[in-house]
């Protein structure tokens, strides 16, 4: 028997007899290697799954001829390379059942994958992952649980590639909270749609707007790639995903010129087919930034400061104003008039929009005297509040919150 099994010569088939005495047999090698024949009955096998061997264990997962309640049993099986084994074989016989029995196999190895898929170790979960992510064999619901796992290692891979996830599915994703660090992932995926550019730019997360930015299929519209481009001005690491975007309007790039490299501004009018005057306008912006620091000897004064200071002299610095601030991204101005009309000190409102919290933003323009709905336009053109955070109008107009509501959300803010 031993000679069938181990010999150099051409192996013969096991018999039955013979291999139920190789399964009893005292070298676990011996077990090992009948684990892993070709031949080897499946009741064998099943017999094997309680094998005290781990090695004897991991053999029975990998063989293709393993009957599925054998496959159930190792599922839960306590060494974690069995279990690793029996993920990779399972994802790899998925698409290949077939015969009479087939509907009945196919749901007790869907069985299988949930398991897998909720095991404890994310390592198994992941291998799951990476070897269903570009299948249409695999369920959804299996594809969904991966791509919600709390671990970046087995969401990434399906987010990125699976083609069982539709854009309503990906929008579920990150509403419920997308795993850290696996954002980018949606992000790189191909031929996302507007809504899903949206989410994803919202999250202000720097490698994944750096990822949509790099994505040049990746639908993105005007007004998103507008509060890109606002946070892009304070991070150096948007600048260059942003310069390489193929789809730039004329606008977009003026301002982006206004705060990127010249050497960026370069690769900007390289990539894109300028007229003259617009590469010589693009040009002259960064020549007139360069200048600018060389001949900044003296501290001046913030103009941003002084227009808000002088119109709130004068009895003019209101929502109008404010709303034309908003309108054209003065952030100086902003703060500013902000801080005026709230009594509040500049430091303290820059704090508060910074902080991407919608209630206590709403609570600062409330305490501003404004009115509902530039609240709502400040949550998102100047303080980017993700959309999960945003705080609405109570019926169209109103705000949501009683003035004891509010004045607590700004006492974590308000200097003492």
């Amino acid at each position: 028997m031993l000679k069938k099994l181990f010999g150099k010569k051409k192996k013969q088939e096991v018999s039955y007899e013979d291999s139920k005495g190789l399964a009893r047999d005292e070298n676990p090698k011996v077990r090992a290697k009948l684990a892993s024949s070709a031949s080897v009955r499946p009741e064998v096998l099943y017999y094997l799954t309680d094998d005290n061997s781990p090695e004897v264990r991991r053999n029975v997962a990998r063989n293709t001829n393993t009957p599925v309640q054998a496959n159930t049993i190792l599922a839960t099986d306590t060494d974690d390379q069995v279990r690793s084994e029996l993920a990779r074989k399972i994802c790899k016989i998925l698409p290949d059942i077939s015969g009479t029995d087939a509907d009945s196999i196919r749901e007790q190895t869907i069985e299988i994958l949930e398991v897998l898929a909720s095991d404890q170790l994310p390592s198994v979960r992941a291998i799951l992952s990476e070897s269903l992510k570009d299948t249409l064999e695999a369920p959804k619901h299996v594809i969904m649980a991966l791509a919600k796992d709390v671990e970046e290692i087995v969401a990434s891979p399906v987010l990125e590639y699976s083609p069982l996830l539709t854009e309503a599915d990906l929008l579920e994703v990150i509403a419920s909270g997308v795993a850290a660090g696996a954002l980018p992932a949606i992000a790189r995926r191909p031929n996302i749609g507007e809504d899903v550019s949206d989410a994803v730019a919202a999250s202000l997360e720097i490698p994944a707007v750096a990822a949509l930015l790099a994505n040049s299929s990746a639908r993105v519209r005007e007004d998103t790639l507008d509060q890109i481009i606002s946070q892009a001005e304070t991070v150096e690491d948007l600048h260059e995903p942003m310069v390489m975007r193929v789809d730039l309007s004329i606008r977009a790039m003026r301002r982006i010129a206004g705060f990127v490299a010249s050497s960026l501004v370069d690769k900007l009018v390289e990539r894109n087919d300028l007229s003259p005057d617009i590469e010589k306008e693009l040009k002259k912006s960064v020549k007139g930034r360069i200048e600018e620091v060389e001949n900044f000897d003296e501290p001046r004064e913030d103009d941003g400061q002084v227009r808000a200071e002088k119109l709130w002299a004068t009895g003019r610095l209101d929502e109008k104003t404010l709303t034309e601030a908003v309108t054209s991204k003065d952030l100086s101005f902003v703060h500013n008039g902000l801080a005026l009309m709230t009594g509040l000190s500049v430091g303290v409102i820059r704090r508060i929009l910074n902080s991407r919290n919608g209630k206590v933003v709403t609570s600062l323009c409330w305490r501003a005297k404004l009115s509902m709905r530039l609240a709502i336009r400040i949550q998102t053109e100047i303080a980017h509040v993700p959309n999960t955070k945003l705080v609405n109008a109570k019926d169209g107009v109103e705000y949501p919150f009683d003035e004891k509501e509010m004045d607590w959300q700004l006492s974590f803010y308000v200097e003492e």
